[in-house]
């Protein structure tokens, strides 16, 4: 089985629609996310430094959109049942993907949800990143530091949220014990609960929106635990709640091979999902979008499948 994976914010660049920008197919998905940014998403691209990109509305707007373009552009091939999931605000595009929202609806919620986070945040916010440590001694980093695990993923990579400053103190110390450390672009807590606030207006936004059931010869697994879902009914609340509640991406990685997965496309942006389905799990075959140097080619290995 073919599994699809949605990315979440990260690095992004001017060169994200590069692979679909003049497609048909996708000339909807950006006129949706026009509406949101108030300029066609791929001028926008080329107008802002990577700062800019890295501001959370424009960041999980572009994410979203990146995901859709590209799913547009291959939806007529996916024929087989296949897997779908998406890591942190990747999520709202895996729903849309999944059947349950049309991509205008998708990127309306996906506009909504990055202004409740950003109404709801408390000011200095910031994700960094460990890797090296085990569960243990990071725990007793984050109760020095006053900070949270936002996502924990494979290989001893954990993502946490907190006051910028007291991200970097953890970061720096955990430097000190070995470990890999860094800041991301992303100046937000998310997934920690300095973000409580915006769960419940999220989930009325999203139990207000136009949905549909999960479609046919699609298998829509959650982004925060791996956990299948089968209906809109009762998921709203764990959708919502994911902003302000750590990620087990690792969970969720294990959860796709059990379900039978031999094969994912990262539909990005970026490589970083395929990557980490590679390091978990090994004899799983990982590609990127973004591998592709043009639609053709990203259709021709599709329709192979």
């Amino acid at each position: 089985m073919l599994a699809l994976l949605c990315g979440g914010q990260g690095a992004l660049s001017d060169k994200i629609f590069d692979l679909v920008a003049d497609q048909p197919a996708a000339k909807s998905i950006f006129a949706a996310a026009t509406a949101c940014l108030g300029e066609d998403p791929r001028e926008f691209v080329r107008t802002l430094n990577a700062e800019q990109l890295s501001e959370n509305h424009a960041s999980q707007v572009l994410t979203v959109t990146s995901a859709l373009a590209i799913h547009a552009c291959i939806a007529d091939l996916l024929t087989e049942e296949t897997a779908v999931t998406g890591y942190s605000v990747g999520e709202m595009a895996a729903w849309s993907i999944a059947g349950i929202w049309t991509a205008d609806e998708a990127l309306r919620l996906t506009n909504i949800r990055a202004r409740l986070m950003e109404s709801a945040t408390e000011p200095d916010g910031r994700l960094g990143y460990i890797r090296g440590l085990n569960r243990t001694a990071i725990e007793l980093l984050l109760a020095k530091h006053r900070c949270e695990i936002a996502i924990r993923n494979p290989d001893l990579l954990f993502v946490v949220g907190g006051v910028e400053r007291d991200v970097i103190a953890l970061c720096d110390e955990a430097a000190g014990a070995g470990a890999r450390t860094g800041l991301l672009a992303v100046k937000i807590a998310s997934h920690t609960t300095r973000l409580a606030k915006a769960c419940k207006p999220l989930q009325q936004a999203l139990d207000a929106s136009s949905d549909a059931a999960v479609a046919g010869q699609r298998v829509l697994l959650a982004g925060g635990d791996g956990e299948r879902i089968f209906s809109v009914a009762g998921a709203t609340v764990k959708l919502a709640n994911q902003v302000a509640h750590p990620i087990d991406w690792a969970a969720t990685l294990d959860a796709l091979t059990e379900l039978g997965v031999t094969e994912v496309l990262d539909l990005g942006p970026g490589h970083a999902l395929a990557e980490m389905m590679r390091a978990s799990q090994p004899s799983t075959r990982c590609y990127a979008a973004d591998g592709f140097r043009t639609i053709e080619g990203l259709r021709n290995w599709v329709a192979s499948k």
